[in-house]
């Protein structure tokens, strides 16, 4: 486990960072995951906490930045849409950092505000315009979803328009097919830990958090030696180009 925890991170070749708060065992960890450019995914920390705030998410990139994370770079932050996430982020890596909010936890917010007989129907809405193909489209369909939640139902309303704009960003970078797929949700964190709760299935009794936390390092080396290539990284030094100009984009708009 200590070595797991005093990884060096600075050989890696990393262009997006996954990063997700999941509860283990009655303890949340939220666990960073780094995608190179060669398509192989790297699990690069946990950071355990009470809950999900910025703090907790902020040590842990620092964490990161101490094994020699260079928060210089430019990386895609795939997030759980977690507010305390997303502060902690541009607090270690800058306020123009490019995100992506998860569209999967975005259908599911909406979902939650709706009656049963509405959420497969207004589920469908939101999948078909994520699946559009460019930004204009897709955010047009959005919008007119917004739009028709705002009669049916207004705090479904507000939960699709808030962050909608960064569950677009991949629409925005011109990234398709099978890569869009594996960038716009954090399944990649989720398929870790449904590894380790098969691995920690029959353990009855968790003494402390020292346990769990080390039975989640040993949960996700296992998970990281089944690591294959992402689907679609074949078309990783296109999306590469389009996350570097959007940068200089920003560079250029700030100056």
């Amino acid at each position: 486990m200590r070595e797991f925890l005093e990884r060096d991170l600075s050989g890696l070749d990393l262009c997006a960072i996954f990063i997700d708060g999941i509860e283990f065992k009655g303890t949340l960890l939220v666990v960073a995951l780094g995608l190179g450019h060669d398509g192989k995914k790297h699990v690069l920390g946990l950071w355990q906490g009470a809950t999900e705030n910025t703090e907790v998410c902020k040590s842990l990139l620092e964490d990161m930045q101490r094994r020699g994370m260079d928060t210089t770079r430019d990386y895609l932050f795939v997030l759980d849409g977690s507010k305390a996430l997303r502060c902690a982020v541009a607090k270690v890596f800058g306020s123009d950092v490019l995100v992506q909010r998860c569209q999967t936890h975005k259908r599911r917010n909406v979902r939650e505000h709706l009656p049963p007989e509405h959420q497969n129907a207004i589920d469908a809405r939101i999948g078909a315009a994520y699946k559009m193909t460019t930004y204009e489209e897709a955010r047009k369909s959005l919008d007119l979803t917004v739009r028709y939640l705002q009669r049916l139902n207004p705090s479904a309303a507000a939960s699709l328009r808030e962050g909608l704009e960064e569950t677009l960003t991949i629409h925005k970078l011109g990234v398709t097919g099978l890569l869009r797929k594996t960038l716009t949700t954090t399944n990649p964190i989720e398929s870790c830990f449904s590894v380790a709760r098969t691995i920690t299935g029959r353990v009855k009794r968790w003494r402390s958090g020292d346990m769990v936390q080390r039975w989640a390092v040993a949960a996700l080396l296992r998970a990281e030696k089944k690591f294959n290539r992402v689907k679609g990284y074949r078309d990783i030094p296109q999306f590469v180009y389009a996350l570097n100009r959007k940068y200089l984009e920003k560079k250029e708009e700030a100056a």
